[in-house]
């Protein structure tokens, strides 16, 4: 009768590249091997199989399913959590959007109500594309905004942030 949930949160793994697959990467953290679901720009950026590896994720949790979607950065991951907002966009839709069609893509699709875009995704039918447009319209100038503080820095050559990643991505984890 009293149901009890936790809030469970894997925000990042940090591990070797083990494996590599068409949608999917093995990374192993201390000998557990994490299955972790990625977009193309995430699969297209990753290190050779060896070497260390850390995503931005995020735990998809479900009755049946446990799943880890992982990020090379914190500006996609944040979309797919503001797509998977919207009703009916699983996590296999946010990640066939995001793999299909760039972030600033998306942006200006949703923007300027272009639904036509949206659905050239796969498995994005015409009422999920309209359903994004309405719902995400006023929600997509603050990630505009993330994103362009994220690209700023970098290209200001934020030292900080470079030497940050640098340390996680080549840490001894053992």
């Amino acid at each position: 009768k009293n149901a009890v949930y936790y809030l469970i949160m894997i925000g990042r793994v940090s591990g070797i590249l083990d494996y590599v697959s068409a949608d999917h990467i093995l990374v192993d953290v201390g000998g557990v091997g994490y299955i972790v679901y990625v977009t193309q720009s995430t699969l297209s950026n990753l290190p050779n199989l060896g070497d260390r590896i850390s995503l931005f994720t995020e735990l998809v949790v479900k009755e049946d399913l446990l799943q880890l979607v992982g990020f090379i950065t914190p500006v996609e991951r944040e979309w797919y959590k503001l797509l998977t907002s919207v009703q009916g966009v699983g996590s296999k839709a946010a990640l066939a959007l995001l793999s299909q069609i760039t972030i600033q893509n998306i942006s200006r699709a949703i923007l300027l109500e272009d639904s036509t875009t949206i659905t050239s995704a796969q498995g994005i039918g015409p009422k999920i594309a309209k359903r994004l447009v309405v719902e995400l319209k006023g929600k997509v100038p603050n990630m505009i905004k993330l994103q362009n503080k994220s690209e700023i820095s970098l290209k200001n050559g934020n030292k900080e942030l470079i030497k940050k990643n640098y340390e996680i991505n080549n840490q001894n984890f053992f």
